[in-house]
This record gives structure tokens, C-alpha cells and sequence, in this order.
């Protein structure tokens, strides 16, 4: 199993913090989640306990990172998997943009 070189791992982890912002806006901007982006911790869940999100709540989220990710999450129950936390959301848009960049997962 090849590692990978420091570089790529900073441009992942750049990728990946990046991306954990776009998702922290959403959830502050659009759905007016009570709490600085910052202090949305990746782990938590999005509905029950944790941020305790809606249905509604989940529309508006999936078009959110959509406008700002141009990622398509699946239709109905195909999004709830990636609907568990923020960071769920975070590694969905990651593989979705490898998958796009790579040629041969088309």
C-alpha cells in the first residue's frame, strides 16, 4: 500500500476543511443553526440530539450544499446515510468530486 506524499495529504485535508466550511455555512446561514460555525463539531449528529434538524430542515440542507458544492446528493431515502453528521456530508462530497475528476468512474 503506497502512502500518500505530504503534499497531497495537505491538499486533502485543505479539501476536507474547505469543504467542512461549506457545510458549517449551511447549517448557520440557511438553516439559522444557534451556534458560531466553529463550534459545530463534525461528529455530531444532525437530527435527534444532536443539532436536531427536521425534514425540512434536511430539504434545505441538501439544496444548500448542493448551490455551493455543485454535488448532487441521491433522492428520498438514497440521502440518508450521508444525513447522519456533518462529517457524513463532508466524506459524500469529497468521493462525489473524486468520482467526478476521474475519468474512470464514469
Amino acid at each position: 500500500m503506497d502512502l500518500p506524499d505530504e503534499a497531497t495529504l495537505a491538499a486533502y485535508v485543505a479539501r476536507r476543511e474547505h469543504i467542512l466550511g461549506l457545510v458549517r455555512a449551511v447549517l448557520v446561514e440557511d438553516l439559522r443553526v444557534p451556534l458560531p460555525a466553529a463550534m459545530i463539531d463534525p461528529d455530531t449528529p444532525l437530527f435527534g440530539l444532536g443539532l436536531a434538524l427536521d425534514s425540512v430542515d434536511a430539504v434545505d440542507l441538501i439544496l444548500g450544499l448542493e448551490d455551493r458544492t455543485g454535488v448532487t446528493l441521491p433522492d428520498g431515502a438514497g440521502a440518508t446515510p450521508y444525513l447522519r453528521s456533518v462529517n457524513t456530508l463532508v466524506d459524500f462530497v469529497l468521493t462525489a468530486e473524486a468520482g467526478r475528476d476521474d475519468p474512470s468512474a464514469a
